[in-house]
């Protein structure tokens, strides 16, 4: 037992090391907190065993760039949990000392840097990070530069304030774009970058950085709160955030007041993915005693407020070995290689694959077959690799070699000018021929119901489709042949498949895979053309004059309505009755010049619904905030988009506002 007490302990200290003083952490959160979790329990049911160096009775490292200061006020840690049985049993006893429905103030927890700010009537006079609790180092000037921290409040309080530092994850992703092109430091996540920017020597480069920050907690002097109308000091934790607000703190939009513990339940599951279409990076939520006194009266441990407690999400970052790395073939013929890792828990499922996007990226990172790497959800949506654990057996393992030849095929892999993927170039390519038809029926492109890639993989398999236009070619006799596929599935795939003969000529354009061309592109060849046949008919010059297409897409264009098997199998669609919709042109002009991006989720309508709207009425509906964008349509849940649009000064409409424009 001994054994293992020391062991834990000094693993910690470790990785406690490497987090605060050397900003490369080697592991995930999850799994820290389960090496600390599980040295808890240890000395709690060995009490003799606990000693004054343990980590459980301290908090962190500190730092050696900065001056040292003492806080006024400890910062103290929190407990937390992973599961909401444990959050009920904390709540019983609160309910037991306090009596039922004990209001509880729920938080977004920010995973940034923890700072105490100081202000003297009113002016900002200090800045400092948790450190170990006790004393952390003074990183005012640094801090100054953060717009969001106000230098002067709107009254002359006299406040320590509590908050985090965080990087917004769009800003995040452009410092690492920028890093990486210049060949500096990536960072991990946005937490190590925010920690790495905020602890700059040089508060120019911390300037450069787009830092923010939220406000969560204040102490104040009780002289100071110069209002013969309110109290001397909030009652409330809410009253407080609230009057924190009013002084011009940036506090938190999303702070929910609780009256139990199944509104605040409620609260986490509904961030638990919500949360992934905000811009800062959040790892849990906040639970807070709301009354005042009894969070005095409760006091603290060694290391946490008993009035407060922590509810992790599942982790988005993990730590795990790579197997091996496979090779995919996408329908344009790229092979991408995806790590195949010892299955780990990640944001809520098991994760056993990640994408390393191409080969430059695994020259990068140097990632060999047996390394430990650390993987986290990209866009909270497809897992990546974010970088390799250094280990003492990295360089005995053998570095990665390039492949020369197709899995799919065996055909030899080719190299194109200025781009970093490998190609295979034969067109019959039983993989690449797959994932051609898999585009085809997917929802980007002819939106084929019940058409996935067990459906295709068996009909290819049995050769019963050897193209996408094969699709049109099947009967109900033979969809029935499918393994698990009766009668009733049949039916649904095959009336899923005649359906899709009338889409609309952009859907069409883009189940066609022509090289460098995506969606928005077929949208404005459907609407500048209308017809296939006159696209068959068009030059390259005629496609350069469109605006938005340049030489090379109208190359690829040209190239594809010109390439003896495409005009076969134009024809083959034509006898088997696929015959696109007309595009819809503009009934009205109402928009016309006008471009339109939405985000988030509209209540009243689709995307796909209101980008109608929009060009029956002579507007762009388009994917990406630019300079140029006229109008950002923000549903629900907004995204990053949202934040981009308020940088550039692109007017902003709610969902009311736009179909009031509409009318």
């Amino acid at each position: 037992m001994l054994d293992r007490i020391n062991f834990l302990k000094d693993e910690i200290n470790k990785h406690n090391y490497l987090y605060y003083v050397e900003e490369n952490p080697v592991i995930s959160d999850f799994e820290y907190d389960k090496l600390f979790k599980e040295l808890q329990e240890l000395e709690e049911a060995h009490p003799l065993l606990k000693t004054t160096d343990s980590p459980t009775q301290r908090l962190g490292s500190i730092g050696e760039k900065f001056a040292q200061h003492k806080h006024k006020y400890r910062l103290y840690s929190l407990d937390n949990t992973y599961n909401y049985e444990e959050l009920e049993k904390w709540y019983e006893k609160l309910e037991a000392e306090y009596g039922k429905d004990v209001e509880l103030v729920c938080e977004l927890k920010i995973d940034g840097l923890a700072v105490a700010l100081t202000y003297e009537d009113g002016i900002f006079v200090r800045g400092v990070t948790r450190g170990d609790g006790e004393v952390g180092e003074d990183i005012t000037n640094n801090l100054k530069t953060i717009k969001a921290i106000p230098l002067k409040l709107f009254e002359n309080a006299n406040v320590e304030t509590r908050g985090e530092i965080y990087m917004p994850k769009s800003s995040f992703e452009k410092l690492n774009d920028e890093n990486l092109r210049n060949g500096e430091k990536v960072f991990a996540n946005p937490r190590n970058a925010a920690s790495g920017s905020i602890r700059q020597l040089d508060s120019t480069i911390t300037a450069k950085r787009d830092l923010s920050i939220f406000i969560y907690a204040g102490i104040f002097e009780l002289s100071t709160i110069n209002s013969s109308a309110r109290p001397p000091q909030p009652s409330t934790h809410y009253d407080t955030i609230m009057y924190l607000k009013k002084l011009g703190f940036r506090t938190n939009p999303n702070t929910k007041l609780c009256k139990n513990i199944k509104e605040v339940i409620n609260y986490c599951l509904e961030w638990e993915q919500k949360r992934f279409s905000l811009d800062y990076a959040t790892d849990g939520v906040v639970i807070k005693v709301n009354n005042l006194a009894w969070q005095e009266d409760l006091g603290f441990t060694s290391r946490a407020p008993k009035w407060a407690t922590a509810f992790k999400f599942p982790p988005e970052e993990a730590t795990t070995v790579v197997k091996e790395i496979e090779l995919g073939i996408g329908k344009t013929g790229a092979v991408t290689p995806v790590a195949i890792l010892d299955p780990v828990l990640l944001a809520g499922s098991t994760v056993s694959r990640a994408s390393l996007h191409n080969f430059d990226e695994i020259k990068r990172l140097d990632l060999r077959i047996n390394d430990t790497v650390l993987i986290k959800k990209a866009a909270e949506i497809i897992p990546k690799v974010i970088k390799v654990i250094d280990d003492e057996a990295h360089f005995e393992r053998e570095a990665y070699v390039l492949p020369e030849k197709c899995p799919g095929c065996n055909a030899r892999l080719v190299e194109r000018s200025g781009e970093v993927n490998l190609y295979c170039e034969n067109p019959k390519c039983p993989a690449q021929v797959r994932a051609k038809i898999e585009f085809w029926a997917s929802k980007d492109a002819m939106d084929i119901d019940h058409v996935g890639p067990a459906i295709i993989q068996q009909l290819y398999e049995r050769q019963m489709i050897a193209m996408p236009v094969d699709l049109y070619r099947l009967g109900m006799e033979d969809l029935m042949q499918l393994d698990l596929v009766k009668e009733k599935s049949a039916a649904n795939i095959y009336n899923a498949i005649q359906k899709s003969k009338s889409n609309p000529l952009n859907r069409l354009l883009t189940a066609f895979s022509i090289r460098n061309i995506g969606k928005e592109t077929a949208e404005i060849l459907a609407n500048e053309f209308g017809t296939l046949e006159k696209l068959q008919d068009a030059s390259v010059p005629d496609f350069e004059e469109i605006n938005g297409i340049g030489g090379l897409v109208a190359k690829s264009i040209y190239e594809f309505f010109h390439n003896k098997e495409n005009l076969q199998m134009l024809r083959d669609l034509n006898e088997l009755g696929i015959n696109p919709a007309p595009y819809q042109t503009a009934i009205s002009d109402k928009l016309k010049g006008k471009t339109f991006v939405l985000t988030g989720t509209l209540q009243n309508m689709s995307r796909d619904e209101a980008s109608e709207k929009i060009r029956e009425m002579g507007g762009k509906p388009l994917s990406a905030v630019t300079g140029n964008t006229s109008y950002l349509v923000v549903g629900k849940n907004p995204g990053s988009k949202l934040v981009k649009a308020e940088k550039l000064g692109v007017i902003i409409l709610s969902e009311e506002e736009f179909q009031e424009l509409l009318k």
